[in-house]
């Protein structure tokens, strides 16, 4: 009996039983960056208790400001890093005064998505902030330039879906989808008033299926290789853009765009 309770033992694993100093700190985050599936820029923050605090209320208050303001500069470095078009960063076009106070106060209205305690007081906070407020500072006209197609006929294509593994594409908030002349067919300019600040131009995925199955692209979407990729904008082969124009493209004014990248 000794033996098999032994034996038992061994065969667990510690783990099962540990239990981690602070339970809310093992909890998974996500990851500071861009997340171009899901449309967001994210950052964390940390801050450490108040030594000089009177108790441990006022304490852990003290941490929480410090994250918030940690995460604040954390979020603003990330946002500078951004590719706008390929060529881009928003790094460069925030040298400019005017955007740079534009961008500034998207950043400053970024949202807590988590908070983690710390048994010593500490707190750490994770931010965001959508990269379609970003993109709508860039370009903030809301005139809708870019025809969107509607033929006549029912509505069945819920969005477009663009194969753009192995063209090494960069990932950025402004991409543009050309015909085989070089016009586009999709932009910025494609997006209604509304798209512009809560959809995006475009989200990004790293396989196939997790574009079909995005939200984003509904559940009929129009599935397409590009040919050619010079920096964010992707070409068309004649074929492919022939197929997009014959469509009801009306999906293209609430961004229902999500490119493959690798």
């Amino acid at each position: 009996m000794k033996k098999l309770l032994l034996a038992f033992c061994l065969a667990v694993p510690l783990g099962v039983f540990a239990q981690p100093k602070d339970a809310k700190a093992a909890e998974p985050k996500a990851q500071p960056g861009v997340n171009w599936s899901g449309q967001v820029v994210r950052a964390t923050g940390q801050g450490a208790p108040d030594l000089k605090a009177q108790n441990p209320a006022q304490a852990r208050l003290g941490a929480e400001r410090a994250a918030l303001a940690d995460a604040l500069r954390n979020l603003l470095a990330q946002v500078k890093g951004i590719s706008v078009d390929g060529s881009r960063k928003m790094g460069d076009l925030m040298e400019k005064d005017e955007i740079k106070t534009r961008v500034e106060g998207i950043v400053k209205g970024f949202k807590v998505v988590n908070k983690r305690y710390f048994s010593d007081s500490g707190v750490e906070v994770e931010v965001e902030v959508p990269l379609a407020m970003l993109s709508d500072v860039i370009d903030p006209d809301t005139t809708q330039m870019l025809a969107v197609g509607k033929p006549e006929g029912e509505k069945t294509t819920t969005g477009l879906v663009i194969d753009a593994r192995g063209l090494k594409l960069v990932p950025s908030l402004m991409p543009r989808v050309l015909d085989e002349g070089g016009k586009a067919v999709y932009s910025i300019d494609s997006l209604s008033a509304d798209a512009r600040k809560s959809s995006g131009v475009a989200a990004y995925v790293q396989n196939l299926d997790d574009a079909q199955k995005s939200l984003k692209a509904g559940e009929k979407p129009l599935v397409i290789k590009a040919a050619k990729a010079t920096g964010s904008d992707l070409q068309l082969a004649p074929e492919d853009a022939k197929k997009l124009a014959a469509l009801n493209t009306s999906f293209l004014a609430d961004g229902k765009v999500v490119i493959v990248f690798n």
